[in-house]
């Protein structure tokens, strides 16, 4: 692989106007035909094998229009100023209602002068309109229409709001300028880290050409898939960060050739063979991670995971073709543009200080290393996991404005009933057994209201929609769900039964996505170093990284500590105390998608480092040394890209989106322990314990092991010892 990407990269610096324009052609194509045909989005939120999912077929069989295929839209009216039966608002409410049945689509308005239509403080009311033959994935702006149809309300005081029925896995998230301040960030520290404007713009160029390429193919993808709304918001998290560090390894050790002497089209080529096949192993294993999440039975996340690693991938070829290319037309005018004061070159003194440090008490620095990492770990058995609900929206936003207005109104289960479905026997709409259902559903403990029952047009299901004492977001909302089902027969859908079952499957299948993860990235580190030893150490440093992660979320969202601060607005009606700790649920999902992104993105630094190290050792062969020097080569580069990174996911902490969030501080945090603690203090000291053993490999493994090598391994004129002769330091 080395030689080849050593040819690679020399064609692309001696053709680089060639490559140059074909990738601004690529990109530029792809965006531009995505906002040309659009990019439809349309999650896949079915669980199959789940009683959720048996329902909503259930109900796409024949109960009438809008349900299961058509959509809901439910417009709340609030009138501060009167009740809402009084002559003159009802007048207006009627106009409304007439507007609403001609336009597009609707099949059925229900007016909120009927039964449970209106609150029992007169002042709130609930409009339903059931939609046909939309297009399913245009939820937001069907909605927004259906809001303006109710103008003649409005004129008479009325507040009106539209409800959001949907998951929070249908919510739209849209860029903003948390990418500008990511971005921004990201070159401040480039031109820290190089001190010439003309290198520090190098990564960003490349960056911004992967992620509008991914971008482009990802929304063109919703032509002929069920693509996620979250992907391209994640892909450009993760492309952005990727992007702009693979270009920074690269670029790093271009320069550091080019100052020894080396002529341009040799020093591309000499980076391209070592540093770029760490980028391309790097990247492998961030795929590999994502591809993991196929095994988890939600194809909402399978489908997120690897469509996410598009833009993995268009990272990794614009690291190979376009950043050689770049540097092939710049030459020596990379270090162009030179910021006063900075740029001077590095010896690494610092960090191959710290190294050395280390190596002469690695017990001490791993028992510490171990106790600080323990203490950043242990708040994540205060985990919690649930569905979330408007409730935690930005306050004064309508989604949220209307989930107050209903709680107030209907009570707290109103924003997410429960749809049961119950299959009834050969006589046909039996009355005495329907009966007999609504009666047993009733009875349950939890349940506020049960609404009048439906019986499709075969008479072989009858629909019940149940409101709960409970919040969509309340766990008790959950075991209300789970003892509506132990009566037989009945099925039960909605917002809340489908999130309750998505949390079941993705806790069932953890420990097969982990495993799998683990397994297959140490199997890849194994094929990149021929060290068994070095592979399990590497994977289990990841897991540990993933501890602080989970801890930092659990402190800022689970015990609500520092919720506000991330733009989690608590009620208005909350204490001072409530406030400081506004606790957040996560979705179920979330812990899974954050450990495959943050499994292989660490493992990136861990390939960085390893590299270093094993090419330090193999020059003269010893253990203690070799760690010193490699961290002293990379350290600098490291906290650069880690920097660039954790400004990168701290900018999209910015976002409204309570999801968007958690993955900026899961991420933020998880990486910059790894770049700091872990490859700092933990990685260093444990490799200096095992001396000899990291780098020893049975010969019956090394004969069966291809030679893929990483940083161009077999040009080194050192032997690499297969079997240690010692074993310790």
């Amino acid at each position: 692989m080395t030689r080849f990407l050593g040819r690679l990269g020399g064609w692309c610096a001696r053709h680089g106007r060639v490559v140059l324009a074909l990738w601004v052609v690529v990109a530029a194509g792809l965006m531009g035909g995505s906002l040309v045909l659009g990019s439809p989005v349309s999650n896949d939120v079915t669980i199959p094998g789940t009683d959720a999912q048996r329902a909503h077929d259930l109900l796409k069989s024949g109960f009438g229009p809008g349900y299961g295929t058509g959509g809901t839209v439910q417009l709340v009216l609030y009138s501060a100023d009167g009740p809402l039966v009084e002559e003159r608002r009802k007048q207006a409410v009627e106009d409304a209602l007439d507007r609403l049945r001609d336009m597009p689509h609707v099949v059925q308005v229900d007016t909120p002068y009927r039964l449970g239509g209106i609150a029992s403080n007169l002042r709130i009311g609930l409009i339903t309109v059931r939609m046909q033959g939309h297009d399913g994935t245009k939820l937001a702006e069907n909605t927004q229409a259906l809001s303006k149809a109710a103008d003649p309300a409005r004129a008479a005081g009325i507040e009106v709001v539209a409800a959001d029925s949907s998951t929070p896995a249908d919510k739209e998230i849209k860029t903003g300028p948390s990418e500008i301040i990511g971005v921004s960030c990201a070159l401040l520290v480039l031109v820290f880290a190089f001190g010439t404007l003309a290198a520090a713009l190098v990564p960003i160029f490349t960056a911004l050409v992967s992620v509008a390429t991914g971008l482009g193919v990802i929304g063109l993808l919703g032509h002929v898939l069920d693509v996620p709304k979250q992907a391209g918001i994640m892909a450009t998290m993760i492309g952005l960060g990727v992007g702009i560090d693979y270009a920074l390894f690269l670029l790093s050790r271009y320069r550091r050739l080019l100052a020894d002497g080396a002529p341009v089209v040799e020093s591309v080529r000499r980076t391209v063979a070592s540093s770029g096949g760490a980028v391309v192993f790097a990247g492998g294993t961030v795929i590999i991670a994502l591809s993991a999440l196929m095994l988890g039975g939600f194809p909402l996340l399978r489908t997120l995971g690897w469509i996410t690693g598009i833009s993995v991938v268009t990272a990794v070829l614009t690291s190979v073709t376009l950043v050689p290319a770049l540097l092939g037309l710049l030459g020596h005018r990379i270090n162009a543009l030179k910021v006063p004061f900075l740029g001077r070159r590095a010896s690494g003194s610092g960090w191959a200080g710290l190294g050395a440090w280390v190596a002469r008490r690695p017990w001490r620095v791993l028992f510490a290393s171990v106790l600080v990492l323990a203490a950043l770990a242990a708040p994540a058995l205060a985990l919690k996991l649930g569905p979330l609900d408007d409730g935690y929206g930005t306050q004064g936003s309508e989604p949220r404005r209307a989930y107050e207005l209903m709680a107030t109104g209907f009570g707290p289960g109103a924003n997410g009933p429960l749809l049961v479905v119950a299959e009834l026997p050969s006589r046909a709409g039996d009355a005495d057994l329907v009966d007999k259902i609504v009666r047993a559903v009733e009875d349950v403990d939890g349940v506020a209201h049960v609404a009048t029952p439906k019986v499709n047009s075969s008479g072989r299901s009858v629909l019940l929609q149940v409101v709960t004492d409970y919040a969509p977001s309340d766990s008790r909302a959950a075991e209300v769900v789970e003892d509506i089902r132990a009566i037989s027969g009945v099925h039960v859908g909605g917002k809340v039964a489908a999130l309750a079952d998505a949390g079941t499957r993705m806790s069932e299948r953890t420990p097969l996505v982990i495993g799998v993860v683990v397994l297959l990235s140490a199997l890849l580190l194994l094929l990149a170093f021929r060290a068994p030893v070095v592979a399990v150490k590497a994977a289990l440093m990841n897991l540990i990284s993933l501890g602080a992660a989970f801890g930092a979320l659990a402190i800022v969202f689970s015990i609500g500590l520092g919720s506000g601060l991330v733009g989690m607005d608590p009620p208005a009606s909350s204490s001072y105390l409530q406030t400081i700790f506004f606790s957040v649920p996560i979705e179920s999902y979330v812990p899974l998608m954050l450990f495959a992104v943050l499994f292989g993105l660490s493992m990136d630094y861990e390939v960085f480092l390893l590299t270093a190290v094993r090419q330090a050792y193999l020059r003269h062969g010893d253990n203690a040394r070799a760690v010193a020097e490699g961290l002293g080569s990379t350290g600098r580069v490291i906290t650069s890209a880690a920097l660039i990174m954790v400004a990168v996911f701290v900018a999209f902490i910015a976002y409204p989106d309570p999801m968007v969030k958690t993955f900026g501080v899961g991420l933020a945090v998880a990486v910059a322990v790894d770049a700091t603690i872990i490859r700092g203090f933990l990685v260093p000291a444990t490799m200096v314990l095992l001396g000899r053993l990291n780098w020893w490999c049975p010969r019956w493994l090394d004969r069966l092991l291809p030679n893929l090598s990483v940083e161009g391994h077999e040009e080194d004129p050192a032997p690499r010892p297969r079997e240690p002769a010692k074993l310790g330091v």
